[in-house]
């Protein structure tokens, strides 16, 4: 299977070419280069790997929840590749892809926000729980008291450890993922792709700051 993967949630504008597991072409774009470089990104991984797109099986997208502007770039990106190419399209979360696999229970996976927000997944024996916001809170609606087992921690944990030591509670982290946007590809490989290009929706966590408001 050969596969597109496009991400920006998780920080710069990431692509990807895979053929199975062989890397074909990966490129990043700055952040805040995504809206004018992202498509420039994206035929030059084509053009390296000298593949055309008919060659490729299936585009693959982060959904979120990060950055709410490269993640409305990227993922209108792959809607519209896939649309233009007929391609199916898959959808994953910035949880899984942080976690990349991860199976210890229980487990907290952050991902970053604006400044000070954080949105945060929790998976115990119990079942799953999520939770965004400011970051102090996040934790406690997540985790209202200290578990009596280690937690293992994935992703942006670096201001969530020092918190959950103060509150007693014993953590540890998850080794990092080298390459976000090659964790994507892979886990794509066997999801099953959205009925349509159309039915995949963006996870913001939070709500925006600013909000226009409406006439009565």
């Amino acid at each position: 299977m050969r596969l597109l993967a496009v991400d920006a949630a998780l920080g710069a504008f990431a692509c990807a070419l895979l053929d199975e597991d062989r890397v074909l072409a990966e490129r990043r774009v700055d952040a805040n280069q995504a809206l004018e470089g992202g498509l420039a990104a994206i035929s030059a991984l084509f053009d390296e790997a000298a593949v055309a797109p008919g060659e490729i099986d299936r585009i693959a997208v982060g959904l979120g929840p990060g950055s709410f502007t490269g993640l409305r770039v990227a993922l209108s990106y792959a809607k519209a590749l896939a649309l233009a190419w007929n391609l199916p399209l898959v959808g994953l979360s910035s949880f899984d892809v942080l976690e990349a696999g991860a199976r210890q229970l229980p487990r907290l996976t952050v991902v970053e926000g604006r400044p000070g927000i954080i949105s945060a997944r929790l998976c115990s024996v119990a079942g799953e729980r999520r939770a965004s916001g400011e970051l102090a809170a996040t934790l406690a609606a997540l985790l209202p008291r200290a578990l009596p087992e280690p937690l293992a921690l994935a992703g942006a944990t670096a201001g969530v450890a020092p918190l959950l030591a103060e509150r007693g509670q014993p953590v540890f982290s998850l080794p990092a993922v080298p390459s976000p946007i090659l964790a994507l590809a892979r886990l794509a490989r066997a999801m099953p792709a959205a009925a349509s290009p159309h039915a995949l929706v963006a996870d913001y966590g939070e709500a925006p700051a600013a909000k226009i408001p409406t006439r009565a």
